[in-house]
């Protein structure tokens, strides 16, 4: 092993804080056992680390992008998912949001680029809009709310999945503008929605903040629109067809050994 190899494995055991190695390396530093030693301690911290980081972001489970029916939609842009998938929108402190009417995979595209950033090292927290604003509303607390909306900026990807699914006070309104301002053009922000941006007047009645909240939200922002049938409904649809041919199946099996 050349002293290029040995100054490698030596910086490696130092980031990995072995600090009895270090005291004893010119004692073992030309050992077989030394460089798989350090190389399995790296990959199950690494693996402990995705495993921390993906239980934090509480994603949920979801379809990978590969088994998407890009052809169910009647409109999709794939390009622009493909390019948020290359994480390039988070480097650049930029947003997307994803709008469509229900069950048109918004929330799946969702949590596969928030999955993706996870495997990148990026921090990354993915919330309902009900759970985030349900929470930050309930404190009463300032400390405790300024304290909480740091946490929320924190992530250098936070995703906000169903705004305008249900209507929210102007508290509601006023919070998620003080998010969306604390992290404009330092954080990424990805928001799904069933609303067009007309209509998040209806999201948010009577809020004085929607038109600024909107304005801080699209100022760097990636928008797709998706349209089409509900995804779900479709497999319900299938699912049922399926049920009822089996069940046919079945019957005639039936008769034909009653015979």
């Amino acid at each position: 092993m050349n002293s290029l190899q040995h100054t490698e494995l030596l910086n490696r055991a130092k980031a990995l804080r072995f600090h009895g190695v270090v005291e004893h390396w010119d004692e073992i530093c030309n050992c077989d056992w030394l460089a798989p030693l350090l190389k399995w301690e790296e990959d199950e911290r690494a693996h402990r680390s995705l495993q921390r980081r993906l239980g934090g972001a509480k994603i949920g489970s979801f379809k990978g992008l590969a088994d998407f029916d890009w052809q169910w939609p009647t409109r999709i842009d794939q390009e622009a998912v493909v390019e948020l998938m290359s994480l390039a929108f988070i480097k650049d402190a930029s947003n997307a949001v994803l709008t469509g009417p229900n069950g048109t995979g918004k929330t799946t595209i969702a949590r596969n680029i928030a999955y993706q950033a996870i495997i990148a090292g990026h921090s990354v927290m993915f919330r309902s809009a009900s759970e985030l604003l349900g929470e930050l509303s309930a404190i009463e607390s300032d400390a405790i709310l300024r304290r909480r909306l740091r946490y929320y900026t924190g992530p250098a990807l936070l995703v906000i999945d169903e705004v305008g699914y249900l209507s929210y006070s102007n508290r509601h309104a006023d919070l998620l503008y003080e998010l969306i301002s604390r992290r404009h053009e330092t954080k990424s922000t990805i928001i799904t929605t069933n609303k067009q941006f007309s209509q998040w007047s209806e999201v948010f009645p009577n809020a004085a903040c929607v038109g600024t909240l909107l304005d801080r939200l699209l100022h760097r922002c990636e928008v797709i629109s998706i349209e089409g049938d509900s995804w779900r409904l479709k497999e319900s649809r299938e699912r049922s067809e399926a049920n009822a041919k089996r069940r046919r199946k079945k019957a005639t099996t039936r008769k034909e050994t009653t015979k």
